[in-house]
């Protein structure tokens, strides 16, 4: 397991320095890498939730997953006292284009295929193999949460249902940070449930996508 969370390291602050294709081309080596070291330590496509078997019911999960995240965001985009959580200073300059390749492109391969793969793919299956599903869902979640402290750095400002509560000093920031870690590793356990009852990586990765890419659409109509 070192050696995966070395390479994790090693991608984080790759992928948070480059963006656009170079970015890409980061998360598509990161994956083959740690598809790599499941293999070396004996690991398999089912220990990664990748089996062709399992493929077809992971699809209708994240079809499902998909479909309900949309009623949710659709809803809370309505409702005035949930509006403004989708408001994003980093939107603003953004056009349809721009939007378009966000969701198709940079999200999908750059951002879910990589944490999928690396969170609820290669260390769920190591840790599982080695601990159990206990073990697996907690160090998997706790990695993710810390994997998102670099690009959380700048989030009380950048969404403005956030600057009042924790303010633009370096406290208020680190608060936000922290947050965001407590969060995310939330979300990890959540994805890796998913990834236990669906027997497939593909459940989490349907409502990785959705979640992010919805919010991007959602944050974009409402500027």
């Amino acid at each position: 397991m070192g050696l995966t969370v070395a390479v994790l390291v090693a991608a984080n602050l790759a992928v948070h320095r480059w963006t656009g294709l170079p970015g890409l081309v980061t998360a598509a080596v990161a994956c083959v890498v740690l598809l790599g070291v499941l293999r070396w330590a004996g690991g398999t496509l089912a220990d990664a939730g990748l089996a062709p078997g399992t493929l077809a019911r992971g699809a209708r999960w994240a079809l499902a997953l998909i479909a309900l995240v949309g009623v949710v965001y659709l809803a809370a985009a309505l409702l005035p006292a949930t509006r403004l959580l989708f408001e994003d200073r980093r939107y603003s300059g953004m056009d349809g284009g721009e939007l378009m390749l966000r969701v198709l492109v940079l999200v999908p391969l750059g951002t879910v295929l990589l944490e999928e793969t690396a969170f609820r793919g290669v260390l769920y299956g190591l840790v599982l193999r080695a601990r159990g599903a206990a073990w697996a869902t907690g160090v998997s979640s706790v990695l993710f949460g810390l994997w998102h402290v670099l690009p959380s750095l700048h989030l009380a400002t950048a969404k403005p249902a956030l600057s009042p509560v924790f303010g633009d000093s370096r406290l208020g920031a680190a608060a936000a940070v922290g947050a965001a870690v407590l969060f995310t590793a939330g979300a990890g356990v959540l994805f890796c449930e998913l990834r236990r009852r669906s027997g497939s990586l593909l459940a989490p990765m349907g409502l990785h996508w959705a979640v992010n890419a919805f919010g991007y659409v959602v944050g974009f109509l409402l500027r």
